[in-house]
């Protein structure tokens, strides 16, 4: 019902994802086609393919934050992937959940006051963890809920990338403001971020303490941040073409984690 071993998408996964979400190069939009023959998919298109192979059929899903879909902008492969599960759970603080018409259950709850005796085969987080304010409870209550051998994917914000850095020092009275300017989105969509699990090796403490192996960790290149402006995103494109060339990295990024639950916990 869970894939076994993860490890990211594979350069043809990623193209089968990239023509599902976009359709035929023709209707693609220039930005997204120039990408792809580019060989560079957006963290989100890894994230949605790695989910997509990690839910076999039968699975017990359970989306953490998942609001209205989540799939935040690809809801034909959401409808898909839960096609196959026996039970998906969205369990949300935000009303937005109540919208979500893919779940089976929609709970609005902090994930660490949801109470329940099932089991899930998979925990998914798109954009959670960076609003959390207390760590260890909110590992522990995935323990509790991601079943022995279960895993929990992360997919979340690289504290150390410019544009956290730059979301912790404006208020957060500003954050919709500049949210809706680069990626647009509604205020009710716009959460206090705290950025306490935003490492590598944050994450990797925290699952580890709860009963979790780390399974995969990644750092996918971020290059949405002028995706809504053409001329700029073309420029982002080549300055990151410019990085692999020169074999730096990319100081935008995302985190992209599997940790299993371990057996013996």
């Amino acid at each position: 019902m869970v894939a076994a071993m993860q490890t990211l998408p594979s350069p043809q996964q990623l193209d089968a994802l990239w023509i599902q979400k976009y359709g035929p190069a023709e209707r693609a939009g220039r930005l997204p086609t120039r990408r792809r023959r580019a060989g560079y998919f957006l963290p989100a298109d890894v994230y949605e393919t790695l989910v997509g192979g990690l839910i076999g059929d039968g699975s017990r899903w359970l989306d953490v934050g998942g609001g209205q879909v989540m799939f935040a902008h690809n809801a034909d492969l959401a409808r898909t992937v839960a096609a196959r599960c026996t039970r998906v759970v969205v369990v949300d603080p935000s009303a937005n959940v109540h919208a979500n018409t893919i779940a089976h259950e929609r709970v609005q709850c902090a994930l660490e006051d949801f109470q329940t005796d099932e089991r899930f085969d998979v925990a998914t987080m798109r954009m959670v963890v960076e609003h959390v304010s207390d760590p260890p409870r909110f590992v522990a209550a995935l323990g509790r809920l991601v079943k022995p051998g279960g895993a929990a994917v992360v997919f979340t914000v690289d504290r150390r990338s410019p544009t956290a850095l730059v979301s912790r020092l404006i208020p957060f009275t500003l954050h919709h403001r500049v949210k809706r300017m680069f990626w647009a989105g509604e205020e009710h969509d716009t959460f206090p971020v705290h950025y306490r699990m935003n490492t590598p090796g944050s994450l990797r403490q925290y699952f580890e303490q709860a009963g979790f192996a780390e399974e995969l960790s990644a750092r996918p290149d971020d290059l949405s941040v002028f995706s809504r402006f053409g001329f700029l995103g073309g420029l982002e494109l080549a300055g990151w073409r410019i990085c692999r060339a020169l074999r730096l990295p990319y100081p935008e990024g995302c985190l992209l984690a599997v940790y299993r639950r371990r057996l013996d916990r």
